[in-house]
């Protein structure tokens, strides 16, 4: 298996933004655009929000919002969670199997990278990963200790 890093992944792309005033129409532009399935939303260089095609089915098309009316901000999910560049791609999985989502943004400090989408890690990882975690969990309740080292 081939060990990707956050940062071989996601700085081989461009970074796609959209700002909160967007309509949801010009942000769908970007999204048919974007391998990863979702655009930063970006405020003054700060990032605000994250917008997927989930986010668009769910709060605007199946909420019948007017898409040409609808402001980004208003169907975005506000303050998302993100992860460091440097950070490994268990820990990334780690906070998107724990906030159920499936895009986390990647900064380098305050600076936004890029996106990561849980399709860009590799299945052989993902399995390892997740058969760790049941390993790591039993364990835990049986008593023992286990460190993830990936």
């Amino acid at each position: 298996m081939i060990h990707q890093s956050i940062a071989t992944i996601v700085t081989s792309r461009k970074v796609r933004t959209v700002s909160p005033q967007a309509t949801v129409r010009e942000a769908c532009h970007l999204l048919v655009a974007s391998p990863e399935g979702a655009v930063a939303v970006l405020d003054e260089g700060r990032l605000v929000g994250i917008l997927s095609e989930h986010d668009v089915i769910a709060r605007a098309i199946c909420a019948e919002r007017p898409t040409t009316e609808t402001p980004v901000s208003a169907i975005m999910t506000a303050e998302p969670r993100s992860v460091e560049v440097s950070a490994s791609l268990a820990e990334a999985m780690r906070i998107m199997t724990d906030g159920d989502f499936r895009h986390l943004p990647v900064m380098l400090g305050r600076e936004l990278v890029g996106i990561l989408s849980m399709r860009d890690i590799p299945t052989q990882y993902r399995l390892l990963v997740e058969r760790f975690s049941e390993f790591r969990d039993a364990a835990q309740e049986a008593g023992d200790r286990v460190t993830l080292l990936v």
